[in-house]
């Protein structure tokens, strides 16, 4: 629990004064509780930061957040957010979801029931559901309750299936569900008015580590560890095609992460091993190789972001961001497959997220570094930074309409942050 008791000892704004010396060193904050007031500076600058109260640039917990929700005890692996209220769920270390309001922080609903890590949290389009993925391979659902406000939730049903779940993915217009499993398989249920399974999908080799709808609902795109790629009809068990690293221009040591452009015609896939190809939907083949990374750093995230109004790149290539272990995010151009602009984190970057139209050329990245930064995708340009957690960023999700984001931290910390 030293994390909630750094995050209390930090809204005090500093006021303890030079006895609260051991807040200073980032090494102990994190793993002492007891006072024991002899830890000494890492650098001769006390009389520098004496009465200067602590947000300060030169210290590392310096936090522009808005609002905080300390409460899950352990690490917190996924964040979202949903559609329309300024509510958050999110999964954790501790086997619990939680819905809270990222206005005031207030916890809502306790999303009990899981018997190990929650690891995928996930609000249905219309905002009626809500689901939790664990590593116990359960999928839990909760509704809302009345049609007053998005206060009240109850428990709704637990579909069981998968092993352990890699991911969940809401259909982008209706209450239908993914999931990915780590044991190869891909589950869709039709969640009202019934729970039923609808297809099981079977045809990977490896752990499935991501997939989702295509943005006009009509197809599934899924990956694996292993390196393959399979494209799906939702009515069907059999794949419209599969790309496998037996086609050398497709060997990617596993994939990572994955996303398909507005026009639902291009998937982007990441690697293991820092390679990034782009998929054409309708010939089933790879049409560009993007050399951007470091070899041997994972893609973990991929996101499609547009540069102009009124959507114009979705009918030809788009532009894409990946960002990976490197630190880089990188931008893309699909219609010459050349760089753009680079991006850059001190550490890994964990995830990426587009703002809607009209600001869909703006980006937050995400990272280990234990920051949130906000970029212009047109230039490159760095327009904020958000700083506030004490460890590395596991997960991220925008808000009300793109105006804020919601940070998950390694540090047992969720943060809300405005994006601009």
């Amino acid at each position: 629990m030293a994390s909630e008791r750094v995050e209390d000892e930090h809204f005090e704004d500093g006021a303890e004064g030079e006895e609260d010396d051991q807040f200073i060193d980032p090494n102990d904050v994190l793993i002492e509780v007891a006072d024991d007031g002899d830890h000494p500076m890492e650098e001769d600058d006390e009389g520098d930061l004496e009465g200067r109260g602590i947000p300060d640039e030169t210290i590392v917990y310096e936090d522009n957040s808005t609002q905080h929700f300390p409460n899950h005890n352990g690490s917190v692996f996924a964040v979202s957010a949903h559609p329309t209220a300024p509510l958050a769920a999110s999964g954790g270390e501790d086997d619990l979801g939680y819905i809270w309001d990222f206005t005031t922080g207030e916890e809502l609903v306790k999303l009990t029931g899981h018997t190990d890590s929650v690891t995928s949290t996930a609000f249905s389009s219309d905002g009626e559901l809500v689901a939790t993925g664990g590593m116990d391979g359960k999928v839990r659902i909760w509704r809302r309750v009345g049609k007053e406000d998005y206060r009240a939730w109850e428990f709704l049903t637990e579909l069981s299936g998968p092993d352990e779940v890699m991911w969940l993915r809401w259909h982008p217009k209706g209450n239908v569900l993914l999931a990915g499993s780590n044991d190869t398989t891909v589950w869709l249920w039709q969640l009202v008015p019934s729970g039923n399974t609808m297809q099981v999908f079977a045809g990977h080799m490896g752990p499935v580590t991501c997939g989702d709808f295509t943005p006009d609902g009509k197809r599934i795109v899924t990956a694996d560890a292993e390196g393959t790629l399979i494209y799906w009809d939702p009515r069907s068990p059999t794949p419209i095609f599969k790309l496998t690293p037996d086609d050398a221009r497709f060997a990617l040591d596993g994939i990572t992460s994955l996303a398909v452009n507005p026009a639902s015609t291009l998937a982007v896939v990441g690697g293991a091993s820092g390679g990034v190809r782009v998929v054409s939907l309708s010939k089933g083949e790879v049409v560009g190789a993007l050399a951007g990374h470091k070899e041997g750093e994972s893609v973990e995230a991929v996101e499609f972001v547009e540069l102009a109004a009124g959507g114009m790149a979705a009918a030809s290539g788009g532009v894409v961001i990946t960002g990976a272990t490197d630190g880089k995010a990188c931008i893309w151009d699909l219609n010459t497959m050349r760089l753009r602009a680079t991006l850059e984190h001190e550490d890994a970057v964990t995830s990426l997220h587009r703002l809607p139209s009209p600001k869909a050329h703006l980006v937050i990245s995400a990272s280990v570094d234990k920051m949130l930064r906000t970029w212009d995708a047109r230039t490159g340009t760095l327009l904020r930074e958000h700083k506030g957690h004490h460890g590395p960023i596991l997960d991220a999700a925008l808000g009300l309409g793109g105006s804020i984001v919601v940070s998950a931290g390694d540090d047992g910390v969720c943060l809300v942050f405005p994006t601009e």
